[in-house]
């Protein structure tokens, strides 16, 4: 049986942390292939400015702002709302919020744990909780987690971050099986990225050494969104040499 599918300019993301960095490649990438692309974080005149240059941009009016907090549910269920109410459908869900508290093993604070495990891990379970009874409705859907390489190799000086991203990976095969087992279709992909360099950003920009040019992290999604809806494509990692 053929699964539903959709031409990426039909179709609605939604990319937390999409202002800048490696969000806002996956921005403009998708806006570009026609997309409406729903940018949300907690940095409302980052979002903002990021909407207007690419809207500029591209001419059309494909990037909308939305400020949030991933931490807090409420806010979340607000947000999948919204996207329904102004768009109609959520197509694509980016979970690439994150972040990083620096602290050895033996001197974790609480606090630096439960910041960094609310971003990266609960944030993205309620997200996902709230946005796939959408998608099952629609009978469509594409979640894309965004791990690292922090996610399959521990590092001394960022242990939280590594066990949100180990932890990442172990909810999306989660979610992956129940989907499967659902006969939903829905696809989960998971980009476990090294070093990106989300400075020297522009088109032929060399990268610094041991990064890789944040353009490959824009390329690989769009690779993964164009595949056969039947396949399977489990993780993507992306280092420099």
């Amino acid at each position: 049986m053929s699964m539903k599918n959709k031409p990426i300019s039909d179709q609605v993301a939604l990319v937390t942390g999409g202002g800048t960095g490696i969000g806002r490649a996956f921005t403009e990438a998708l806006a570009t292939a026609g997309a409406r692309v729903v940018i949300a974080s907690r940095r409302e005149e980052v979002l903002r400015d990021t909407a207007e240059e690419l809207n500029l941009k591209l001419g059309a009016a494909r990037v909308f702002p939305y400020a949030f907090d991933i931490r807090e549910r409420l806010l979340i269920d607000g947000l999948v709302r919204h996207l329904i109410e102004q768009h109609g459908a959520l197509d694509i869900l980016i979970n690439n919020s994150g972040l990083a508290v620096p602290e050895m093993a033996d001197e974790i604070t609480e606090a630096g744990w439960d910041r960094v495990m609310d971003t990266n891990l609960r944030g993205v379970m309620q997200l996902v909780r709230a946005a796939l009874p959408v998608m099952i409705a629609n009978e469509f859907g594409d979640i894309v987690n965004v791990s690292s390489k922090a996610g399959k190799h521990g590092y001394a000086d960022v242990p939280s971050y590594c066990a949100s991203k180990f932890g990442l990976l172990g909810y999306a095969e989660a979610l992956r099986d129940h989907v499967r087992k659902a006969n939903a279709n829905i696809r989960v992909f998971n980009l476990c990225p090294g070093l990106v360099d989300v400075e020297n950003s522009a088109v032929g920009a060399e990268p610094k050494p041991g990064f890789i040019h944040v353009s490959n992290m824009a390329r690989s999604l769009m690779y993964a969104l164009s595949l056969d809806r039947e396949v399977v494509l489990e993780d993507l990692n992306l280092y420099a040499r």
